[in-house]
């Protein structure tokens, strides 16, 4: 087909799966090997998937696929114009208030700031109704506008630099709060606004803890941003656990605790890129953190603990794609329970990946209806979750693909 003036029509021929999966990944900077190794294949079949030789994947690699380049709409890859949001979600009913305080810019203030011990009372609630409710979202989201322009106010009317230094903390904890519920919502650029105020807040608090849980959030940022970000998320922890290394001999559990949790993210980030040795390496330095701590200790920041290192080992073994080893780790870590319900629900998650990895998708599925369970708020927008039950109503076994569709309904994804 041509136009009138005889030139090819662009769209006569659309590009295929392959060739649109190929100019992706070149522009992205990553090699056939890299993209097989984070999708849990080879070079070799990610080739074959390029050249037409392999068909287009099935919908949940298809997703995993999206998410590894950092797509924004699935016509990128299969030229239907389908949003990635889709699979994401619309963003929380609370997102639009939040984000409107984020963005303010105040430069008077009408009425006096409350004092910061209300305000430090304030926030002990509000990460206690995060770890407490299984609609935690929604109750942050409702506390979040008011913590954040009162924790402002704050700062701008502290009397003395020891007093600024206090609020200063306390809006850098605020924001730190503000990026667990923006997290996984559909406004990256708002997250970075979160994550890059919590960062100066923190450096102008001169608080040792704001400073390293601050670090520890810059560096989730970037490494749930994808491959390109990993040099930066791995900067930044080393960054601050070079800051805190000299106070960890006689460090307080807050302290410490924002420690282990900067090192277990370090093996992360090595598990994301296939490290898998450095990986373990530093789940080990973690964990002996973790031994240091009262055993009844969990940081309603970070969830370091020694309850969380069992999960945190199931998160390194399936980030590393070893499905038979994320079973066997998620056999141990279920005998400790996670006091928090959205970090409950994280783990179970993280299980499901496991036992989808080790060729059984019906535990999988076991697993996202205990994610369910523990917080609807957290596994509604996990793209990970989503892309297993997505993936399971095309199954070909009748019961796991009503089992699945009856899970996508729970979750909202699919009308009843």
């Amino acid at each position: 087909m041509t136009s009138s003036k005889g030139t090819p029509d662009p769209y006569a021929h659309p590009l295929a799966f392959g060739q649109r999966l190929k100019l992706l990944r070149q522009r992205k900077g990553m090699t056939r090997n890299q993209l097989g190794g984070l999708l849990g294949h080879t070079g070799s079949w990610v080739k074959s998937v390029e050249s037409g030789r392999l068909q287009t994947p099935k919908l949940d690699v298809v997703l995993r696929i999206a998410e590894v380049l950092r797509v924004s709409n699935l016509a990128d890859l299969t030229g239907n114009d389908v949003p990635v949001d889709l699979f994401s979600g619309p963003g929380h009913p609370r997102l639009s208030k939040v984000k409107a305080a984020v963005d303010a810019f105040p430069l008077a203030d009408h009425e006096q700031a409350p004092p910061v011990a209300h305000l430090r009372a304030r926030l002990d609630l509000a990460w206690q109704a995060r770890h407490k409710a299984p609609d935690h979202r929604d109750v942050i989201g409702a506390l979040l506008p008011d913590l954040i322009r009162d924790a402002q106010a704050a700062v701008r009317q502290a009397e003395g630099s020891d007093s600024r230094r206090t609020a200063q903390a306390l809006l850098s904890e605020t924001y730190s709060l503000c990026q667990f519920f923006v997290a996984y919502q559909p406004d990256a650029a708002l997250l970075w606004r979160v994550a890059e105020r919590g960062l100066i807040a923190a450096q102008e608090s001169e608080d040792v803890r704001a400073i390293g849980v601050a670090a520890w959030l810059a560096a989730e940022a970037h490494r749930d941003s994808g491959p390109a970000h990993f040099d930066a998320a791995d900067a930044i922890a080393q960054q601050g656990l070079a800051y805190l290394a000299p106070l960890l001999p006689d460090a307080p559990a807050d302290v410490l605790a924002i420690a282990g949790a900067l090192t277990f993210g370090a093996g992360y980030t090595a598990a994301r890129r296939m490290e898998t040795g450095t990986a373990w390496r530093y789940w080990d330095q973690a964990r002996a953190m973790a031994d240091r701590l009262p055993g009844d200790y969990y940081d309603p920041i970070t969830s370091f603990s020694k309850a969380i290192m069992g999960a945190h080992a199931v998160t390194i073994a399936v980030e590393l794609h070893a499905g038979g080893e994320s079973v066997r780790q998620a056999a141990t870590a279920d005998a400790v329970t996670i006091p928090s319900r959205p970090r409950r629900a994280r783990h179970r998650i993280e299980e499901a990946r496991g036992y989808r990895l080790d060729g059984q998708p019906d535990v999988a599925l076991a697993m996202l209806d205990k994610a369910h369970e523990a917080a609807p708020e957290t596994i509604k927008y996990n793209g990970y979750a989503k892309s297993i039950v997505l993936g399971e109503t095309e199954s070909k076994v009748p019961a796991r693909r009503r089992r699945a569709s009856q899970l996508a309904v729970k979750m909202g994804m699919l009308t009843a």
